[in-house]
């Protein structure tokens, strides 16, 4: 068999594999063995997707979560071979090319990347500076996000949401920093919109100390700078306790 004709007959069977209902098998495999790759094909890729979204799919009867899969399966072109990849895979076809059925909920998106969040977290690589002495006055210090924290915004509230809560309207944003702690455990917070512009302000700092930033955020948002820097100093120093804030090496 040419180089040729191999890849052709690779390419029939991957059509095939994504949507078999539709698309023939290739000549000179038996239904059998043509079963046995569509169960395998489908049963690996629903599984991590329905593990790395589980509040999703518990959301869905079995038909309307199948067809969404297959809709993914058929539809999506990967662009990394890596099984612990596809969930973001997924994520970004529901964001960018899926179009919405009268079964999907309308905090679809938010939903699946919030979920997706955790688990990027859960396996990220990225560490936490080695924990230090109390780093003295708080004002004075120089800190920074942590690269295990991620300060978002959604319009419904993705922390709430299961199968006895299915909010129908948006809100204003609501805004969370979701963060892995030094026990490796995946954590949330709800913000308030000034401690969510804080945490952008300490985003890739490395040089501003913490009474600078609390005073620009005071400037932002026209409050009296010593009422920002006293409260500001509790709230930084509890940031910093829960490894939100790290300080900067």
């Amino acid at each position: 068999m040419s180089d040729g004709t191999l890849r052709e007959s690779q390419r029939a069977m991957a059509r095939h594999l994504r949507d078999p209902e539709q698309v023939p098998g290739p000549r000179g495999v038996e239904p059998r063995r043509l079963k046995i790759y569509q169960d395998l094909v489908y049963r690996n890729i629903e599984g991590f997707i329905s593990s790395g979204f589980p509040v999703l799919r518990s959301l869905y009867n079995d038909p309307d979560w199948h067809a969404l899969v297959r809709a993914f399966i058929q539809g999506h072109r990967c662009q990394s071979p890596f099984f612990l990849e596809i969930s973001q895979e997924f994520l970004h076809f529901l964001m960018q090319e899926f179009q919405p059925r009268d079964c999907d909920p309308p905090f679809l998106t938010e939903l699946a990347h919030y979920e997706w969040v955790e688990l990027a977290l859960d396996v990220a690589t990225e560490t936490l500076p080695e924990q230090t002495e109390p780093f003295g006055e708080v004002l004075s210090a120089v800190l920074s996000l942590s690269p295990l924290a991620w300060s978002l915004g959604y319009h419904y509230p993705v922390h709430r949401i299961g199968p006895g809560f299915r909010p129908a309207e948006t809100v204003d944003t609501f805004y969370l920093v979701v963060y892995r702690d030094r026990g490796d455990a995946v954590r949330f917070m709800e913000l308030n919109a000034a401690t969510a512009r804080l945490l952008e302000l300490f985003r890739d700092n490395r040089e501003a100390s913490v009474g600078t930033l609390l005073g620009q955020l005071a400037g932002e948002l026209g409050l009296e700078e010593q009422t920002v820097l006293e409260f500001g100093a509790g709230q930084v120093e509890k940031l910093v306790e829960q490894s939100i804030l790290v300080p900067v090496a």
